[in-house]
């Protein structure tokens, strides 16, 4: 995988490689009520990314939420190719770890889950580009400013 952004150290706790577009949640979500397991959407309506689809995201939160009903959701989830490509956290979450662990046994898919140092997991915003590699080093490509419109010279002739 080739990268541009700055490297960086993580610890891995499922260890895997990984590369998309960074979707931060300023609160936690539950794998096991929080999205849904089939559609891979956020659906706490509370939520500030209700609605979002988490599929093709490198997710980046604070904490997973839930019972332990939530490693099951996940796996299930990753089984479906409903989760997040790898999730991100600042600190350990064994119940989100338990679900891509039985994920990437029984099913042989993975999910990986990435620990960053507080420094690192806050200089992630969303829309940029994350690469993980399974040593848990990554790399944070900061998303590109669309190109404002120019004015025009002249308006467009009629037809």
């Amino acid at each position: 995988m080739m990268t541009f952004g700055v490297l960086r150290r993580g610890h891995p706790l499922v260890a895997g490689e990984a590369v998309g577009t960074a979707l931060v949640l300023m609160q936690p979500v539950s794998f096991g009520v929080g999205t849904g397991r089939a559609s891979g959407r956020i659906k706490v309506m509370r939520s500030p990314q209700s609605g979002t689809l988490v599929t093709p995201h490198i997710l980046v939160m604070p904490i997973g939420r839930g019972s332990s009903s939530a490693s099951a959701a996940l796996a299930e989830a990753i089984r479906r190719g409903a989760a997040p490509r790898a999730i991100v956290l600042p600190g350990v979450d064994q119940i989100l770890m338990i679900g891509a662990i039985v994920a990437r046994t029984l099913y042989d898919r993975v999910c990986p889950i990435l620990e960053v140092e507080a420094a690192d997991y806050e200089a992630i915003a969303s829309g940029d580009r994350v690469t993980i590699w399974k040593d848990g080093s990554f790399s944070v490509e900061p998303r590109r400013q669309p190109v404002p419109a120019q004015p025009r010279d002249r308006p467009p002739a009629a037809p």
